[in-house]
């Protein structure tokens, strides 16, 4: 038997720019997925998990004519899929996954689940660490049918312990970025994932392609300056117009980000937390009262510099960098004013930067 894993990821900054080539500052988690894989005589694919106890077989012959069964095991027999498609020999494998990083939370427990399967799958065989990222991504992309950008899969194989990542969507290339050490980040999960959150991500993806459509020549909204915006809004419909300008200031909020964590300006990056969720709040319209409201409440709490909504959004999580020390305050009065004002207890999560995919050397 052998064991992989792969983290899930919080994004500190960068939301919903990834599909548009643009910047985003994620780091991966401990959270995360693990897979065993014990090899099987037979020529099939036996996937079972903890967390679900409806297991699925599979024949490996069959996965040329798979369909997507809406199903968990969609992501790990797309991966198997890709594989197949890019001249992996594949052989008869049971797999047994657990998972830590919880479902529809934000924190990108496909993308773990992908990249862990896609590791399991290979079994040993060697592949490059973005063609793992790029071959997860198109699984997602070509047959679960998520439209996703790269940062997920990258950021759950190239997470670094202690560092973020600022990553360029369009080259595929990342800057590691040191966080100041006097804050923690802190992930509050609303415990609510809203229904319509893949079609409003697909509808996000088409209205940036509507605004882009204004600027011939121009690959994607990251070339477009906030000057050549402007100039253009009146032409522009105003929705379009909205998820535009979100993408052209949170590409903008991305580098100053980087450049306050590398002066220590915790102020600052708390600062451009705060507009980041305004800008979802409003032009994108992403969030959701839930959000909303722990993003409020947790800015009126001490130790607080920045707060803002993570993933795709209509529920999931937030994000807060919370000053050393002020972690179990923080935890307790979050948790109090949520349940008084939803009925609902949410998971509070001080996580660290965490490393990439890996195998687990060690047995069982």
């Amino acid at each position: 038997m052998r064991r992989y894993h792969a983290p899930g990821r919080v994004n500190l900054i960068g939301e919903h720019t990834d599909y548009n080539d643009g910047f985003v500052l994620p780091v991966a988690i401990e959270l995360g997925c693990t897979v065993r894989a014990s090899e099987i005589e037979e020529p099939e694919l036996r996937l079972s998990s903890r967390q679900y106890p409806d297991s699925r077989t599979v024949a490996l012959a069959s996965l040329d004519g798979l369909e997507p069964a809406k199903h968990w095991t969609d992501y790990p027999l797309g991966v198997a899929r890709e594989l197949k498609a890019a001249g992996v020999e594949l052989r008869g494998l049971a797999l047994e996954i657990d998972a830590t990083v919880p479902t529809g939370s934000g924190l990108s427990s496909s993308a773990a689940l992908e990249v862990a399967s896609a590791l399991a799958l290979l079994n040993g065989q060697a592949i490059g660490r973005l063609e793992l990222a790029r071959l997860c991504q198109r699984a997602e992309r070509n047959f679960v049918g998520m439209p996703c950008g790269i940062m997920d899969q990258y950021a759950s194989v190239f997470g670094e312990a202690g560092a973020a990542l600022m990553l360029d969507c369009r080259t595929q290339t990342h800057e590691l970025v040191r966080l100041p050490e006097r804050v923690s980040i802190v992930v509050v999960n609303s415990m609510v994932k809203h229904e319509l959150g893949s079609s409003a991500y697909r509808e996000r993806v088409a209205q940036c392609q509507e605004a882009l459509a204004h600027f011939p020549g121009k690959r994607a909204l990251r070339d477009v300056t906030l000057g050549e915006l402007e100039r253009k809004a009146v032409e522009i419909p105003e929705i379009p117009l909205a998820r535009a300008r979100h993408n052209v200031l949170e590409n903008w909020r991305v580098q100053q980000f980087h450049m306050a964590s590398e002066a220590g300006d915790v102020a600052r990056m708390g600062q451009l937390f705060v507009e980041s969720h305004r800008s979802l709040q409003h032009d994108y319209e992403v969030s959701c009262e839930e959000l909303d409201f722990l993003v409020d409440t947790a800015l009126t709490l001490g130790g607080v510099h920045g707060a803002r909504m993570t993933g795709g959004g209509f529920g999931g999580c937030t994000v807060n960098l919370v000053e050393k020390g002020a972690e179990g305050a923080f935890t307790a009065g979050i948790k109090a004013k949520y349940e008084e004002r939803w009925g609902l207890d949410p998971a509070v999560i001080v996580t660290t930067p965490a490393a990439g995919a890996r195998e687990y050397r060690a047995a069982g």
